[in-house]
């Protein structure tokens, strides 16, 4: 997973690392009168495909992870399954599912929850960690997940545990450079760690150009053997070709031949999965003559109900003693934005014969899958994921909050608390548009169609108090609908920031006499927000306005767009 931008912030290297800010502490053990308290949230998703395309009994729905959740890896341990993927700076990093059956998923949290040892706290929410690797060891009965930071001069990095649902040991740092490494153990339990990195110094013959390396693991020290590295792909499938950003490789054993999967292209249009063969974990690896193996790059752009950007896989054996294959794409809205950001898809994986293919996964896919053999869907059901359309409700009444609430660039915990009347946040003198951690508890927008609406018992005191809702794509592209003050009146507000340039699109003076509401609700492009006074029907904040801006066409970088909660007792949308 990488672009031209993520190369230049490899190179430059220029994240460090911090404690918690003496704001965010005085925040975290103080509260004050002017904490708004949010007593519930509504999420409904209502995209039009899932209509269209009900379940039969023996279907499920992929994308299996809706929303930001990209660059998927997965790994087994007998009858249970484990999958990360990226967070960037979202808290905690590298969120982590369980599954027995490859469709019904739980939430983990996040293997990164230690702030003190991964603190993305100055980082563009595209930096973080991204790209993770997970890989399970029967030699020594030990998952390790291996990933890059971009924060705290972390660098790559991996951790260790006997179970995943218990946490994860502290970060070691790994000495090697590169993006996207993951780790692979053979048979013999030796084990290897491959990653993409630039071309030697000198050789790097056009922009995109990039290699696949391979070092040999000490597993007792836990670290790389200094001068085991080989470069054993340079540049791609055909480096004639002059293929660009090679990533995201896994290396596997069958029938006695190592196999390399890698991405190709690019994380945009033009992604794709390609397969390299070779009778030893150093090479010489020889690509597949039928590559790539997935992809949707050959399809008309204006196709309906468009999957788009198919790439960075990983492969797991399924319990039916087939292959399926997790790998991230997109599902862009009538104007061709991407709203939702990438999402983790999977498909079943022919491998019978030399090399795998995913089914279907070369004409333009589906929104419903065939289920393996014997399970039951039960999605959205027993404590299972839900996907699909469907309504997620919070009353924030459980003291442990549900793991798809999460913070930006820091704990959620050091700004919530559960009180009587519902969440408190207690708002830090920082607002949305720096880079720090926010007093935001956000969710990811898992649809293209969808409302979001919470309720809101809030009387700010002056011009620098707000709180409401936030609709983010990063610090420059959002949108702030809340409350604040101006002079001894009080007013609702639409902000709307694009480029790191704002303006006030829209307010109303109020009266606040109790509890309000608040609501966002989108249409594919078309975003409304709308409050509702004293128990009253929803009013209109002016009119309906562009989600152009929570789109990575329009803003760049990797993310979703989020929603969030949002509280700032330094409110820099000042009504004039």
């Amino acid at each position: 997973m990488i672009t031209k931008k993520i190369s230049f912030l490899y190179f430059v290297g220029f994240l460090c690392f911090f404690s918690l800010t003496a704001q965010e502490k005085k925040s975290n053990k103080t509260s004050n009168k002017r904490s708004p308290i949010f007593s519930s949230v509504i999420y409904r998703g209502d995209d039009e495909i899932y209509k269209r395309n009900p379940l039969k009994p023996d279907e499920f729905y992929s994308p299996i992870l809706q929303g930001c959740y990209p660059d998927p890896a997965i790994t087994r341990k007998g009858e249970d399954y484990y999958m990360v993927c990226s967070s960037f700076a979202m808290f905690p990093g590298v969120p982590i599912f369980h599954s027995k059956d490859l469709v019904n998923w739980t939430d983990l949290g996040g293997v990164l929850n230690n702030v003190s040892e991964f603190n993305p706290h100055d980082t563009g929410i595209s930096a973080g960690v991204y790209a993770p690797g997970i890989t399970y060891s029967p030699h020594n009965d030990t998952f390790y997940m291996i990933v890059t930071a971009f924060t705290g001069n972390m660098g790559n990095i991996i951790v260790k545990t006997k179970d995943p649902k218990n946490g994860w040991g502290s970060p070691i740092k790994l000495d090697f450079n590169g993006i996207d490494p993951s780790i692979f153990f053979d048979d013999n339990g030796k084990g290897y760690v491959v990653h993409n990195d630039a071309p030697d110094k000198g050789k790097e013959l056009y922009n995109g150009h990039r290699v696949i390396k391979v070092w040999e693991y000490d597993l007792d020290k836990d670290q790389v053997i200094p001068g085991t590295d080989k470069i054993i792909v340079d540049g791609g499938v055909d480096l004639s070709k002059k293929p660009i950003w090679i990533e995201a490789p896994h290396l596997y054993k069958k029938d006695n031949h190592y196999y390399l999967m890698c991405a190709e292209g690019g994380t945009g249009d033009n992604h794709s999965e390609v397969i390299f063969i070779s009778d030893s974990p150093k090479g010489p690896f020889k690509p597949a003559s039928n590559n790539p193996i997935l992809t949707q790059r050959y399809f008309p752009k204006n196709r309906p109900d468009k999957v788009d950007w198919a790439g960075h896989a990983d492969l797991v054996l399924g319990a039916d003693n087939k292959y399926y294959g997790v790998f991230l794409g997109i599902r862009p809205n009538e104007k061709d934005r991407v709203n939702t950001g990438r999402e983790t898809f999977i498909l079943p994986v022919d491998w019978s014969g030399t090399f795998p293919v995913f089914e279907n996964g070369l004409i333009p896919m589906e929104p419903k899958l065939k289920m393996p053999n014997g399970v039951i869907n039960k999605t959205g059901k027993e404590g299972f994921l839900p996907n699909g359309n469907f309504t997620f409700t919070e009353n924030f009444t459980s003291k442990k909050l549900d793991y798809r609430w999460i913070g930006l660039r820091g704990p959620r915990e050091h700004f919530i608390s559960i009180v009587k009347k519902g969440l408190q946040i207690n708002p830090f003198p920082v607002n949305i548009k720096e880079l720090k951690p926010t007093s935001t508890l956000f969710y990811r927008q898992q649809h293209n169609t969808f409302s979001f609406e919470t309720t809101l018992d809030y009387k700010p005191e002056s011009e620098k108090d707000l709180a409401g809702i936030v609709c983010l794509q990063n610090e420059s592209f959002n949108y702030v609908f809340g409350v604040t003050k101006k002079g001894k009146d009080t007013y609702v507000l639409l902000e709307r920031t694009e480029n790191g340039q704002s303006e006030i699109i829209a307010s109303k003076k109020i009266e606040i006499m109790g509890a309000m509401r608040l609501q966002v609700k989108a249409a594919g492009d078309n975003y409304q927000f709308s409050y509702a006074l004293n128990s009253a029907d929803f009013e209109n904040l002016g009119t309906g306005v562009s989600g152009d801006i929570l789109s990575t066409n329009v803003a760049g970088g990797f993310t979703g767009a989020l929603v969030g909660l949002y509280a700032t007792a330094s409110n820099n949308a000042i009504l004039k």
